[in-house]
């Protein structure tokens, strides 16, 4: 029963935890799409800046993915 819980807690902890990374990253990739259309110039340093923000929105799914094997394994 308790293995149970656990494995539940591990589920949404990751669940919710990559959900607001998907949604970040696919705003993200909407904005600088739209920035470069307007300023087709400007692409290399928007896309450089939209790599960067990727990375460090992706983290958080990683701390996610962290706690929920710490909540399965221990």
């Amino acid at each position: 029963m308790e293995g149970d819980i656990m494995n539940v807690g591990a589920g949404l902890a990751m669940g919710l935890g990559a959900i607001g990374p998907g949604i970040g990253i696919g705003v993200l990739a909407s904005k600088a799409l739209e920035a470069i259309g307007r300023n087709p110039e400007a692409g290399a340093q928007i896309q450089q800046n939209m790599i960067l923000a990727i990375a460090f929105t992706e983290a958080i799914a990683i701390y996610a993915l962290v706690v929920a094997i710490l909540i399965k394994f221990v």
